[in-house]
C-alpha cells in the first residue's frame, strides 16, 4: 500500500501567493514612508517583545507547573489547553528569535520566519477558538507583513 507524500512547502507557497494577491495587489497600499518606518523599528519592537515573551513564558511555566495538579482536579481540559498554548508560545518565540538577526540586515529568510510565526499564531487562535484574534489580529499582522515584504532581499 503506497502512501501519498504531503508537500507542505507547496501548500505554504500557494498560501503565500494567495495572501500576496489579496494583501498587496488588491488591498490599499501603506504609504512608502510608513513601510520604511515599520522596517526600521520592527526588529527593535520584536526584540523587546521577545524579552517580555521569554520572561512571561518562564513565569507562566513556573506558575503553570505549580497549578497543573489543580487543573487536573477541575476536569483536565484546562491543562490540555495550557500545554497546547505553551507549545504554540514556544514555537512562536523560537521563530521570532531566529528571525531577529536577519531583520536588522533586511534578509528575506527572516521575513519568512516572521511569516511562519504569524501562521503559528493563526493556528493557535484557530485551535483555541479565539475567532477575534484569528480574524482581526492575524489579518492585520499579515497585511503589515506582506506590505513590507519587498523591503527584504
Amino acid at each position: 500500500m503506497a502512501t501519498k507524500s504531503v508537500d507542505y512547502k507547496e501548500y505554504l507557497a500557494k498560501l503565500e501567493s494567495t495572501l500576496d494577491l489579496y494583501l498587496v495587489k488588491k488591498a490599499p497600499a501603506l504609504p512608502e514612508g510608513w513601510k520604511e518606518l515599520i522596517v526600521k523599528i520592527a526588529p527593535w519592537l520584536i526584540a523587546v517583545g521577545l524579552v517580555f515573551g521569554v520572561l512571561g513564558a518562564l513565569a507562566l511555566f513556573g506558575i503553570g507547573s505549580a497549578l497543573m495538579p489543580l487543573a487536573l482536579v477541575g476536569g483536565g481540559s484546562v491543562s490540555v489547553m495550557f500545554l497546547l498554548s505553551s507549545v504554540f508560545l514556544v514555537v512562536s518565540l523560537v521563530l521570532e528569535l531566529l528571525a531577529l538577526p536577519g531583520l536588522f540586515k533586511k534578509q528575506e529568510k527572516s521575513w519568512r520566519l516572521l511569516y511562519y510565526a504569524s501562521l503559528v499564531g493563526a493556528l493557535h487562535n484557530l485551535v483555541t477558538f479565539n475567532l477575534g484574534g484569528l480574524i482581526i489580529g492575524t489579518l492585520l499582522g499579515l497585511y503589515i507583513l506582506f506590505q513590507i515584504k519587498n523591503h527584504y532581499k
